[in-house]
């Protein structure tokens, strides 16, 4: 059973992740392919009071349902900060070309980690080399930061980021996370947003 999933850096998507590593736990048949969205990719506007407040208030829902904790000082602390997501769809990308049998998900929630967590500016090469290297190491896939850092900063990997974020316009995705139930040659909708495992599961189940 082949699921994908379409999501960017959102906090729903933080969220979402932590519901998807325990459905891969118990259906160890699930496949999962990751579609990086480009939600605020090339984004310009630095930002301000206004933003932090706004992400604070969905922080705490997304904490409040999936019990992940949230640096909230990490982010008021942020001065002058740029949120672009195509620096960090483009890390996801990048470990998808160099280790293409990794367990994807495991990555992904390593960069969600770094941003909302450890309050690391993920708009950074070098710092999302380091995440990503880490995280391939720890998933029995050793790789250098340097090495990361060049395929990071490859055109190609720039274009096949960009090739994600079209195909999750294509397939109809106005909002993250969104997750997909491949069947045969087209896509199902199982899950338009958030939701817990077991209601996933149930959908699944209903779908197949």
């Amino acid at each position: 059973m082949e699921l994908v999933l379409a999501a960017d850096l959102c906090s729903w998507c933080y969220g979402f992740g932590k519901e998807l590593t325990l459905l891969e736990e118990r259906r160890p048949d699930i496949t999962l392919k990751i579609i990086l969205g480009g939600l605020r990719a090339g984004a310009t506007d630095v930002l301000d009071d206004a933003g932090k407040q706004f992400r604070l208030y969905h922080w705490e829902r997304v904490e409040e349902a999936s019990g992940l904790a949230f640096n909230r000082e990490g982010l008021l602390a942020r001065t002058g900060f740029v949120y672009d997501t195509e620096p960090i769809c483009r890390a996801v990308v990048t470990a998808r070309i160099l280790r293409p049998q990794v367990d994807i998900l495991s990555v992904f929630r390593a960069f969600q980690h770094a941003f909302y967590v450890d309050a690391l500016d993920t708009t950074k090469g070098a710092v999302l080399a380091e995440v990503g290297s880490r995280a391939l190491e720890a998933v029995g896939r050793p790789m250098s930061a340097e090495e990361f850092l060049q395929i990071w900063k490859l055109r190609s990997t720039i274009e096949e980021a960009a090739a994600d974020f079209a195909t999750a316009r294509a397939i109809g995705v106005t909002s993250f996370p969104a997750l997909f139930l491949r069947k045969e040659s087209r896509l199902q909708l199982v899950s338009p947003g958030y939701a817990k495992v077991d209601e996933l599961e149930a959908r699944l189940k209903a779908a197949a």
